[in-house]
């Protein structure tokens, strides 16, 4: 399993294809327009993008719209054998949304899709090839031939679920038994102001990460993303990066807003030796990145930083993370930086008191 393509469900689909082009450097790789939607598709690098926005009330998107703000709608993945992967999702309670299809055109590959946690849906694809899966949607493409811009993205490292209190342990179970998913690590983050529970589920190959977070306390910010979004749902996506440091000096050249980190961050970096020249640390201390490791002397560095949401709303946002050495896992430290730096604009939008 892996990931195919994520598709948001948006207002506008040109405004926010001009977005990921011009801010996060996709290219533009297709359109469609039919009787009640408009599509556009992006991609960089092997990361695919799907863009819909309602023409017309009786879109689905205008539907998605009319209970949630825009943001992820479904999440896209590559199977081996689609039949028996819905076998085993009907087998345990899913719901279909769209039985398997297989168009008869050259190299057309067969696809379904079920109802997954809250509004959230997964379309499953039986696809060896890493691109061209985003065509499921629809035969009517028009594909854009534009040069291709940089490659900056390597891949979707992880997608992160918020999920209402007392919901955890359902939706671990659900991703278990519906998609043979399984669990790897465990988060207890708890601050003076707010707590999250999050427990890392990855697929059984280990291709696809998902942390499912709950709240731990009523003011917590994955409550208020609750609010907000009207329900749970897709919190961020995190996209790998071969140099994190040159991608964020240039994200911020055109335009991309980034939740600060306190100066204080680095001093108690320096404090705890991080293994970092000076150089390093002073170009990581400018662009505001989060670094964590397990181990003093290994080069194993996770890196992480984090967009402001991109939607106007204290929903979804993106984070950037480059795994240095292939360091594992998500860093206790990182994840509460984090959660605390949430917290500073929770602040300032006025629903955490400080």
């Amino acid at each position: 399993m892996k990931i195919a393509h994520v598709h948001f469900y948006v207002e506008d689909a040109p405004a926010s294809r001009n977005w990921f082009v011009g801010r996060l450097g996709f290219e533009a790789v297709a359109s469609s327009i039919n009787v009640h939607t408009c599509t556009e598709v992006v991609k960089n690098g092997p990361v695919y993008f799907v863009l819909s926005s309602p023409l017309t009330p009786l879109s689905p998107v205008a539907q998605f719209l009319s209970q949630h703000p825009p943001g992820v709608a479904d999440i896209a993945f590559v199977v081996e054998d689609v039949e028996a992967v819905m076998t085993r999702a009907v087998a345990h309670g899913a719901k279909v949304l769209q039985p398997i299809q297989h168009q008869q055109h050259k190299d057309s590959p067969k696809w379904g899709k079920i109802a997954a946690w809250g509004s959230l849906t997964h379309t499953l694809i039986e696809r060896q090839a890493a691109s061209g899966e985003w065509r499921v949607a629809s035969s009517e493409w028009q594909v854009h031939t534009s040069i291709a811009s940089a490659n900056t993205f390597t891949g979707i490292d992880h997608l992160v679920l918020n999920v209402a209190t007392g919901d955890l342990e359902s939706a671990v179970a659900w991703y278990q038994n519906t998609l043979n998913f399984r669990s790897k690590q465990t988060f207890k983050i708890q601050t003076e102001r707010s707590a999250l529970d999050s427990q890392v589920m990855v697929s059984f190959n280990s291709e696809v990460q998902l942390p499912v977070n709950q709240p731990a306390s009523p003011n917590s910010q994955i409550q208020e993303f609750l609010d907000v979004n009207r329900g749970p749902g897709i919190q961020h996506i995190a996209l790998q990066t071969h140099n994190i440091v040159e991608a964020i000096a240039l994200f911020r050249l055109r335009g991309v807003s980034f939740l600060p980190v306190p100066s204080t961050y680095y001093t108690q970096l320096q404090e705890r030796q991080v293994p970092l020249s000076a150089a390093e640390l002073a170009e990581i201390t400018t662009q505001q990145i989060l670094v964590d490791w397990q181990d003093i002397n290994s080069h194993a560095l996770l890196l992480q930083t984090f967009t402001q949401p991109i939607f106007g709303q204290p929903t979804f946002f993106f984070e950037l993370i480059e795994r240095r050495a292939q360091a594992p896992g998500f860093g206790e430290g990182n994840f509460r930086a984090l959660f605390e730096a949430i917290e500073r604009e929770q602040i300032k939008r006025g629903s955490l008191q400080d």
